[in-house]
């Protein structure tokens, strides 16, 4: 049956309902033909609505012109059938044919004869060298060409199978990590026509004018731009990566259109986000920077990121919070998150056996980014498999298709051998649990308290560099980056709900109050910003140091003139030097702490000083009226120090209007509520040891004291309100296992008390398995923890 898919009001809707899509990788090429539905079967099994794969041009098109999708060459290429087969277990398919691909495979998945059929596609980098990664220049017209054959050989069978024809192809991905190749490596696209390209971007944009060499000359640019000067390297480098964020997008453009020219349309074209790495977000942004004028430049486009965190935790939850709120403020209005790559395994990768990610860590993080707004989870990798042998031998030392050997994934919950693992089963419940409450929570916005994250993505032009000022604005940006993480993690574990918001365009009228991390370098139209922000009557808390440059490296005191700041100063310790800073005024309570760089300053008068650095006997920290607004700001990182931070943040202005009591270090909450009025809270442990929390809203106990229990490393979504059903102004702290028309059912944790209320309807009500009392239009329904089995609540008219 035909359906209509959509990307509307952030979220993602078939025929008009808002979906959660819960979609498994599954990479039909590392499989023999004959254990392709039983994987199938398994991830359905464990929950998943869809199956994603990724469509390796490099082994349908070994040989160019010769493309094989059918399986005439070899069955386990007959990607028309597995997609079949995927349909024919009532799931939908997300199809990822490249042409880059990654995914471990050689040559990124390019066919090898692409770089030497079209040696005009090689990039050209600094000084003139040839790319040591195998990137490649995107906008070659050569290589265009070899794209767009590929896509006439693929995309009709995508086209044939689209879910607007009643088919299972729900979406299509353009490309992979566009970008991520030349910027780990700091070798942009210098190739003869990018060049050619650059120019006329420079001089439509009448900034030729600021560089010593005249544009317009081919050998004067090309010697210029691939070895700059000291001078304008800064300048050179910022401009760079706004034509490249064009370029990108430029690229992509093509991509859907060759998808159109063969009959893919119609549903939503995704573009994957690079960034994460190592267990921390703290490189995210740069992907993000880079791809954000390809995903926003027209209606139909979707980003997706990478979640790579392994173990969640008390270090990395800010970053995992952070990547997805950068990412839905520089969205367009209708656009939802999502995750193209969503680690679920053990993540040992390297098959030591020395890694051994928890099933509770990857159930949080899946409840995090749903309650973040994400609307779209690809587990990946779900499957491992094997890496069949090359077509043509290449003289490698295996002449298979990756470079992981013969077997691949080996992480996945379904290991190369199709036996399931810790990780599916922990998998399946979090998955299982998460589809009762999709029909009600699938379009939910998500509730943040009256104060945002500010986010510059000029902050992250750090993928280039050379000597000179590009260097010098590279390492001042990468200075402060810890930091800003630092800060977002200590408002979580405060309390706040925070989203972001972007520095680079007009502020939102409702913003009040604003916190930002910076340090020597912020571009001179957003320190404008800020000032006008503060001149209004705005609240700004600023973290890490006052800007004294802009993004081109020049002295630019914009803000710190309107802040009051002179005479600023950077203090770096070393062995001889141990940069310390003291409280004073409200702060005098706090204990001389060590500090490794700060930034010391001269204040006027009337601003009230509240830290000093105690040798020599200079400011870090104060605050200062601006205009109707007020400027907090604190030049040096600061420890964990909760009182210190509760202190500060109450006097920056906004409470939350959550609380939690009890023992709440390591404890995380979050609430969002769905235009159709059920409201759910999100509460995650990140610690190993149990916890036992009495929660407010709005200085109102939410439930009785102590009554939210949470075991090692536990996550749930709760009914917190609203409407769910026929049971009104619905909560609980136990998680639903099933909701009907006329029951509810919660199967709750080990040793764990049940506890729910909702408003009296009238209506006979019945519990099973838990005592229900009815007062004063209410039906309550408790369990204490020394009872088991699961507890049903049920309704008759």
């Amino acid at each position: 049956m035909a359906q209509r898919i959509e990307i509307a009001e952030q979220s993602i809707r078939i025929d008009g309902a808002a979906q959660w899509i819960f979609s498994g990788e599954v990479h039909y090429f590392r499989l023999a033909r004959g254990e392709w539905e039983d994987r199938i079967i398994k991830a359905k099994q464990m929950g998943c609505t869809a199956i994603a794969s990724y469509i390796p041009w490099l082994m349908h098109e070994p040989i160019r012109g010769q493309i094989d999708v059918t399986g005439r060459t070899a069955d386990y290429l007959a990607i028309d059938q597995f997609i079949d087969l995927c349909h024919a277990q009532g799931l939908w398919f997300i199809a990822r044919p490249g042409p880059f691909i990654m995914a471990e495979m050689k040559n990124e998945g390019i066919p090898y004869w692409v770089r030497r059929e079209i040696p005009s596609c090689v990039i050209r980098t600094w000084d003139g060298e040839v790319a040591r990664s195998k990137s490649l220049n995107v906008r070659d017209a050569g290589y265009l060409s070899a794209v767009h054959d590929w896509y006439r050989g693929v995309m009709p069978v995508l086209a044939e199978r689209l879910i607007t024809l009643g088919g299972p192809v729900i979406a299509v991905q353009l490309d992979n990590e566009i970008g991520m190749l030349d910027w780990v490596n700091n070798q942009p696209d210098l190739s003869e026509d990018t060049l050619c390209a650059f120019a006329e971007w420079i001089q439509a944009r009448n900034r030729a004018r600021l560089y010593p060499f005249d544009w317009a000359d081919p050998e004067a640019r090309r010697k210029a731009v691939r070895t700059p000067t000291a001078a304008f390297s800064g300048r050179l480098v910022s401009d760079y990566a706004g034509f490249e964020r064009d370029r990108i997008a430029a690229y992509t453009a093509d991509l859907r259109r060759f998808a159109h020219e063969r009959g893919v349309r119609d549903v939503p074209f995704l573009i994957n986000v690079h960034g994460t790495g190592g267990g921390r977000g703290l490189t995210y942004p740069i992907g993000l920077q880079q791809l954000q004028t390809a995903f926003t430049q027209d209606r139909g486009y979707v980003a997706g990121t990478d979640h790579y965190f392994g173990e969640l935790s008390r270090e990395n939850v800010a970053d995992f919070v952070l990547m997805n709120a950068f990412s839905a403020c520089v969205q367009r209005p209708e656009q939802p998150l999502t995750s193209l790559e969503f680690e679920v395994g053990s993540g040992d990768y390297g098959e030591t056996g020395a890694v051994a990610q928890s099933g509770e860590s990857t159930a949080a993080k899946v409840r995090l980014s749903l309650v973040q707004g994400n609307r779209l989870l690809n587990y990946y990798l779900l499957t491992g498999g094997r890496n069949p042998k090359l077509p043509a031998p290449v003289g490698d030392g295996n002449d298979r298709v990756a470079f992981t050997g013969e077997r691949h994934g080996f992480a996945a919950p379904i290991n190369p051998e199709g036996e399931l693992t810790l990780q599916y089963d922990a998998l399946r419940q979090v998955t299982g649990a998460m589809r009762v409450i999709a029909p009600y929570l699938a379009d939910a916005v998500t509730e943040y308290d009256d104060l945002t994250f500010g986010f510059d993505p000029g902050d992250f032009e750090t993928a280039y560099f050379r000597e000179g000022t590009a260097e010098t604005v590279r390492r001042s940006r990468e200075d402060v980056r810890g930091l800003r993480f630092d800060l977002a993690r200590n408002l979580l574990a405060l309390g706040y709900r925070f989203g972001a918001t972007r520095l680079d365009a007009s502020l939102p009228n409702k913003t009040r109050y604003l916190v930002h991390v910076c340090g020597e370098v912020m571009a001179e139209d957003v320190q404008r910003r800020l000032v006008e922000f503060l001149a209004s009557g705005g609240t700004l808390l600023l973290y890490g140091g006052v800007p004294t440059r802009d993004a081109d490296g020049r002295e630019c005191l914009r803000l710190a003139q309107a802040i009051g700041v002179s005479h600023p100063q950077w203090h770096t310790g070393d062995g001889d030097y141990h940069p310390s800073i003291q409280g004073e005024g409200w702060a005098e309570f706090e204990p001389e702490v060590r500090t490794w760089r700060t930034q010391s300053v001269t204040v006027g008068a009337e601003a009230e000083v509240w830290m000093r650095l105690v040798q020599p006997q200079r400011v870090v920290g104060f605050s200062q009226r601006v205009g109707r607004g007020v400027a907090h700001v604190l030049t040096s990182p600061y420890p964990w120090h909760r009182s210190f931070w509760m202190a500060w943040l109450s006097r920056f202005g906004p409470i939350p209007e959550l609380s939690i009591e009890g023992q709440t270090d390591g404890v995380l909450i979050q609430t969002m509520t769905s235009p159709r009025g059920a409201r759910a809270l999100a509460v995650i442990n990140l610690d190993i040891a149990a916890k036992s929390l009495s929660l407010f809203d709005r200085g109102q106990p939410s439930f009785p004291d102590e009554a939210l229990r949470l075991g090692p490393k536990a996550s749930k979504i709760l009914p917190f309100g609203g409407a769910w059903g026929p049971f009104q102004d619905l909560s609980a702290t136990g998680e639903l296992a099933e909701l009907t028309e006329s029951r509810l059912v919660i199967l709750p944790q080990a040793g764990e008390s049940v506890w729910l209320r909702f408003r009296d309807s009238g209506s006979p009500a019945r519990a099973e398995g838990a005592n229900l009392v009815r007062s004063d239009g209410w039906v309550t329904v408790t369990r204490t923890s020394r009872e088991s089995g699961p507890v049903q609540v049920s309704l008759r008219d």
